[in-house]
């Protein structure tokens, strides 16, 4: 079932839940420097594998398919499983039926939301990279969510202007050229706190300096209302008042 074949009417009368990832990925692969953070914050800590150890309860082909993710060489670009974990929970607690996905990668969250949703859920995938969505495929059809995935190779845009981003779609963006908050009610925005790095961000950071940025102006906008959590690199709650 594509997403465009579902009728205006059955789409609205809900709450809207978005997601928005900020990464490196945004810019293309992530730096080195970006990436020796990020591995840097997943260091070994006693205390966060306590919490994994007694919150994470990660579907098996998930975990197959995170395993098989840490084999590339750009795994930095995977979501951190406890992360995706909070966010296919909230989608659970607003019944969500739909999600419209920017930047798959392998698909680890793709698959995890897809879990999350009801059997006539629908989750439009959009990428540009069949190579790593190829990785994914396997792993969503043993998962036995496949026909919940809507895969669009082409570039975002042309699926947006086919989709109706209304009141019960979950809107997860990987990129950020496509954050645009405040048509929905919740966003979630991840890797806030980027290993640290925002406390003083190099002007020569991109990466650094974007995100920053983003943290200052959400802080600013009073149109929302925010709640900044240290789950992973950091996580904002912006919700639309």
């Amino acid at each position: 079932m594509s997403f465009r074949d579902i009728s205006k009417e059955a789409l609205v009368g809900s709450i809207t839940l978005g997601v928005v990832f900020v990464a490196g990925y945004f810019f293309g692969k992530p730096s080195k420097k970006s990436e020796a953070i990020f591995k840097s914050h997943c260091k070994d800590n006693p205390l966060l594998q306590y919490i994994l150890n007694h919150s994470m309860r990660e579907h098996p082909v998930l975990k197959s398919l995170r395993l098989r993710t840490m084999e590339d060489s750009w795994n930095v670009m995977m979501v951190a499983c406890e992360q995706s974990q909070f966010m296919a929970n909230l989608a659970r607690l607003i019944k969500a039926k739909r999600v419209i996905e920017i930047g798959v990668y392998t698909g680890y969250n793709t698959l995890s939301m897809a879990l999350a949703l009801p059997d006539d859920g629908i989750l439009v995938a959009c990428d540009i990279s069949k190579e790593y969505t190829d990785i994914g495929k396997p792993f969503w059809k043993e998962a036995g969510v496949e026909q919940k995935i809507d895969l669009r190779i082409q570039p975002a845009l042309q699926t947006l202007g086919t989709v109706d981003l209304c009141q019960n779609s979950i809107f997860i963006s990987h990129k950020m050229n496509y954050f645009k908050p405040f048509y929905l009610n919740l966003m979630i925005i991840a890797y806030v706190l980027w290993g640290g790095q925002v406390l003083n961000p190099s002007p020569d950071d991109l990466d650094t300096v974007a995100i920053d940025k983003l943290n200052k102006k959400l802080h600013r906008d009073t149109r929302v209302s925010l709640s900044m959590l240290t789950v992973g690199d950091g996580l904002t709650l912006a919700i639309k008042l």
